[in-house]
């Protein structure tokens, strides 16, 4: 062994050690028993950042202790095709050129996103094998293959002929960027400083009487078609069924009462929006109000408003909106306030509630099958108190608007009828009309939420709808390990699919991992300067350093405030791991030597294998519970201060006092014995430096570390 551990020479020769020797296959083992799992696939856009190598560890870990202990494993790579992200990359590309996707036509745009892809859409694979993990590569799916398309068209087949798909016009979260609807759930909310404005709506009846209305967005009262008030509250009990004129558009409208109506916020009355507000359309349909839409799909004030606000962004029109209250004595007064700003969970543009004619499926009996089996514990989750929190939503689930308008992602198979102007189901472009027999109908244009392909991930990645040996042998998976911020977007689909479509949940564990957060506390995010790149400190320390110090601060408590002194303590470890690996190998010369349990000759000997059974132990104990900071931080201590400070010492004392070659001998056996096994356990948590170690180790009939035999408590 070299005097100095250099992880660059190492790691990049040991990985290609491992994929040459095919030994990420499940091929590798002949065992009945198997261990599956599926990577949540990354998209295409992406690079690796803290949460997808925090994820890869987790999983890494498992599958490598699983191996190690001689069952069948398989983890199946892939990646997302990510509609929406995707498509607004490769719009910024074009407009570069000074085009849009409009000046290529749909076709010709498509064709540009494959080329993208080609060139740019598995660079996070590649730096997943950089940190070192052991997918079976030669299974990578991808979501928007053709067999993938295949089974996505199948699965809304299923669902269109249960007459669970279904279009309607609601109001949608819509991005006026990204020209598509959003589900609640790709929406996120920044808190952002406003102003609570308060607006006098004049009584009909008597001009010179009010009532004071207060809104965040005065904008939309060019489509008010009523004020709510709450009908507990008594400074208004009495008001419900008047009428008050919208001002500015002078329009009567009514007063009416809700009981989804806040008293105590600001004035109590509030302006009813039906068509650019979710509570305000609810309230809506239980009072029979219009929707009257005054915002268009570019985010630009339409035809439905006076000409001298047409074509306005709402900002602007706010300002001269709040100039002609004031003009017109119906402006009360504003104040500060701090409220919640609806963006674009790809693009961050500000998201409009607007109706839109979109693509329901059913959720009632699909909520129902997913919530048994989280209330059974068919599927567990870890931390448990996911599980509540799934359950709690599955209770409230609404139906999936499951259409997206963009060009790139799994096109509709259905058609529409021009003559009847119906729609019907068909995989195929249709010869003929099968509604009127004449007209030539056309596809619909919109393409599927990206995550209604995602749902099926579990079992497509494996060949669904093929009856293939690996769905057959390797489905359902073992374990899910994600992020809690997809367990609504994704888990919960993934098991009411799994259920639907195979007859069985998709896995049985859930690890809903830490949140890998600033040092501060705070949430990382390249765009504000606060992300660190896991590839920078991996060039700077090594994988296994890298690994060791994301390992270390796992916690099944509490969010991970990232420290980089872990991974400057993790390459510390690595080299002690290395020197005291020099060490044992110089102690033990030429020799050969197997690897059965040696024989304690002495008080140290005996308390070494002693310790050495209860870490192995403890490792099985807490990798079961994934419980992985603890498992590694157990054979951290066990290899530094029980082997390293306290027995290698005292088998120094042991060779140099031996009286007989057989004492001496015992000593090496004891030494390698723990070094060996020392390496097998940390294996799974630092996996380049310990099979580089292993490989130097003088044992006879040894294989492989990564396929090696797991160390036996006993």
């Amino acid at each position: 062994m070299k005097k100095q551990y250099n992880p660059k020479l190492v790691e990049k020769k040991i990985y290609k050690f491992w994929e040459k020797g095919k030994f990420f296959s499940p091929e590798v083992s002949k065992s009945k028993k198997r261990f599956s799992i599926v990577i949540p696939p990354p998209n295409i856009t992406g690079s690796l950042h803290m949460g997808h190598a925090l994820n890869a560890v987790i999983q890494d870990i498992l599958v490598r202790w699983k191996r190690m202990q001689g069952l069948k494993v398989v983890w199946v790579p892939g990646i997302d095709h990510a509609g929406i992200a995707t498509q607004n990359v490769v719009e910024r590309q074009l407009k570069k050129e000074g085009k849009t996707r409009f000046d290529l036509g749909k076709e010709k745009f498509i064709e540009r996103v494959w080329e993208w892809k080609k060139k740019s859409g598995t660079i996070i694979l590649d730096q997943l094998k950089q940190i070192g993990v052991s997918c079976d590569w030669s299974r990578t799916r991808f979501t928007m293959d053709k067999e993938y398309n295949k089974a996505v068209i199948l699965a809304f087949s299923h669902y269109f002929k249960k007459g669970w798909i279904y279009r309607d016009k609601r109001v949608v979260n819509w991005c006026p960027r990204c020209k598509t609807s959003l589900s609640d759930l790709e929406v996120e909310y920044k808190e952002k400083k406003g102003k609570l404005w308060f607006i006098r709506y004049r009584f009909a009846e008597n001009k010179k009487k009010f009532i004071v209305v207060a809104t965040t967005r005065p904008e939309t009262l060019l489509g008010d078609t009523a004020v709510a008030v709450n009908p507990k509250d008594q400074r208004y009990k009495n008001l419900i069924g008047r009428k008050v004129i919208l001002p500015i558009i002078e329009r009567e409208i009514p007063i009416i009462g809700s009981y989804l109506v806040d008293p105590s916020f600001g004035t109590g009355a509030v302006k009813v929006t039906p068509a650019h507000d979710f509570l305000d359309y609810q309230i809506a349909k239980k009072h029979n109000l219009e929707l009257i839409q005054i915002i268009d799909e570019d985010g630009l004030l339409n035809r439905n408003v006076p000409s001298r606000y047409q074509g306005l962004k709402p900002q602007v029109a706010r300002e001269k909106i709040i100039e002609e209250l004031k003009n017109a004595d119906l402006f009360e007064k504003e104040k500060d306030y701090i409220h919640q700003v609806p963006l674009c969970y790809r693009c961050n543009s500000l998201v409009e509630p607007l109706p839109s004619e979109q693509w329901f499926l059913r959720m009632s009996d699909l909520a129902k099958v997913a919530l048994e089996a989280i209330e059974k514990k068919k599927v567990k989750f870890y931390p448990s108190r996911w599980a509540k929190i799934s359950s709690n939503w599955l209770k409230n689930a609404q139906d999936w608007c499951i259409s997206r308008q963009i060009w790139w992602g799994h096109q509709f198979p259905v058609w529409q009828c021009k003559e009847k102007r119906k729609f019907f189901f068909s995989q195929k472009k249709p010869k003929k009309c099968p509604l009127c027999g004449k007209c030539r109908p056309h596809q619909v244009e919109d393409v599927f939420d990206t995550w209604f392909s995602s749902a099926l991930w579990p079992f497509v990645a494996f060949g669904w709808p093929k009856k293939t040996k690996d769905l057959e042998e390797f489905y359902p998976t073992d374990v899910l390990s994600t992020a809690r911020d997809i367990i609504f977007l994704w888990v919960a689909r993934m098991i009411f699919s799994g259920i639907e479509f195979m007859g069985k949940v998709p896995f049985k564990k859930v690890i809903i991992h830490a949140t890998v957060l600033t040092k501060e506390g705070k949430r990382m995010s390249k765009s504000l300067g606060t992300g660190i790149d896991p590839l920078m400190l991996i060039e700077k320390y090594g994988a296994d350093a890298t690994r060791f110090g994301i390992c270390w601060q796992i916690s099944a408590l509490q969010d991970i405030r990232f420290d980089e002194t872990k991974i400057v303590a993790g390459k510390k470890f690595c080299n002690k791991l290395w020197n005291a690996s020099r060490f044992v190998l110089l102690s033990i010369g030429e020799e050969r030597f197997n690897l059965k349990k040696p024989k304690p000759k002495t008080p140290a000997d005996k308390k070494i294998l002693s310790e050495l059974a209860k870490v192995i132990k403890n490792t099985d104990k807490n990798i079961s519970k994934f419980e992985f900071g603890k498992a590694l931080q157990g054979i951290y201590h066990f290899f530094w201060h029980k082997f390293c400070d306290i027995y290698i010492e005292e088998s120094k004392k042991q060779i140099k006092n031996a009286k007989t070659k057989r004492e001496i001998k015992s000593t090496k056996e004891v030494l390698i014995y723990v070094l060996a096994n020392s390496l097998k356990l940390l294996h799974p948590f630092v996996p380049f430096i310990t099979e580089e170690i292993y490989q130097k180790l003088p044992i006879s009939n040894k294989k492989p570390l990564i396929i090696e035999k797991w160390p036996n408590q006993k």
